[in-house]
């Protein structure tokens, strides 16, 4: 068994305690925040050095910061000035002379680069360029061009523009040409003029016409009168069966469905933009009345159907 260790000097008699305070002779009590002195450490010869050459203009290395805050912006702004004032050629200041330069050119001008007024006003036209140019878009368009299309292209105000397509299509009809500008299916398109029909088909047929049948014919003509209208509705009218014409119209694009009936579920159909177009319509309000083309009897031929 090891020998017993002498107790430590000072250490009364008892059990020992863990974080007991112990006193060290020689020692005063000290105040908890005082650290004390320590001893003076000599300077560097290099830190020496630069204090006895500094003088007041120097800046200090280690002056203190002014009681607003930090001065290293402070700093770089006067450093940014004086390169300005000298013309961005100051030696020795540690700043790139092309970096120099942009700061000189946005602080010298305090504006933001904007575009000119002459891009953004929009190019002027007068009326003789506005009108051909109109016309030189109408010449390749293969369907009725709105207003307001036109108006973008030719980066000119939507009504300016409508105001010279009635210029140009009545000027036309005093000219006597042979084609004519008509708004149809919402838009704008030249046309020729039915007076000169029988060359233009004689030109475009070549003895070889595509035409609808007569009871194609007279279905599209239901539709067009009673849109929106159902395929049992157009085979009472007509007293045949029309699904098959009801097909042929709905597959050249001239009908289309618009919804299904409220009682029956059948579906409606109506006319469509092509239709429009190819009668040179703007809708089909424009449509021939219907009471020249009935017979005279045509009440009683209703009454005797019904």
């Amino acid at each position: 068994m090891p020998p017993e260790l002498p107790p430590v000097p000072g250490e009364v008699e008892g059990p020992a305690t863990v974080d007991a305070p112990q006193e060290i002779p020689g020692e005063g009590e000290l105040d908890p925040t005082d650290v004390g002195v320590g001893p003076e450490l000599p300077l560097p010869g290099a830190i020496e050095e630069a204090s006895e050459h500094e003088d007041e203009s120097s800046p200090l290395v280690d002056a203190p910061l002014p009681v607003g805050g930090d001065d290293a912006g402070d700093v770089v702004d006067r450093a940014a000035d004086d390169e300005v004032a000298d013309g961005g050629s100051g030696a020795g200041s540690g700043i790139p002379a092309q970096g120099r330069r942009v700061r000189a050119g946005g602080a010298a001008s305090g504006e933001p680069s904007t575009r000119t007024e002459e891009e953004v006003e929009l190019k002027h036209l007068d009326d003789g360029e506005l009108r051909a140019a109109l016309e030189a878009i109408l010449l390749v368009v293969d369907e009725p061009v709105a207003e307001m299309q036109l108006a973008q292209i030719v980066e000119q105000p939507t009504e300016r523009v409508a105001a010279m397509l009635e210029d140009i299509s009545a000027r036309y009809t005093a000219a006597g040409h042979g084609f004519d500008l008509r708004r149809a299916a919402g838009g704008w398109r030249l046309y020729t003029r039915p007076e000169y029909a029988p060359y233009v088909e004689r030109f475009v047929l070549d003895g070889q016409s595509v035409r609808l049948t007569q009871a194609a014919l007279e279905t599209l003509a239901v539709v067009a009168y009673k849109q929106p209208v159902t395929r049992s509705r157009i085979s009472a009218i007509r007293g045949v069966n029309c699904d098959g014409v009801m097909r042929t119209l709905v597959t050249r694009g001239l009908i289309e469905e618009c919804g299904t009936e409220g009682e029956t579920g059948a579906f409606l159909y109506r006319t469509t933009a092509l239709f429009l177009e190819k009668l040179g319509l703007n809708s089909v309000d424009q449509l021939p009345p219907l009471a020249p083309f009935l017979p005279d009897d045509v009440e009683e031929v209703l009454d005797a159907s019904g």
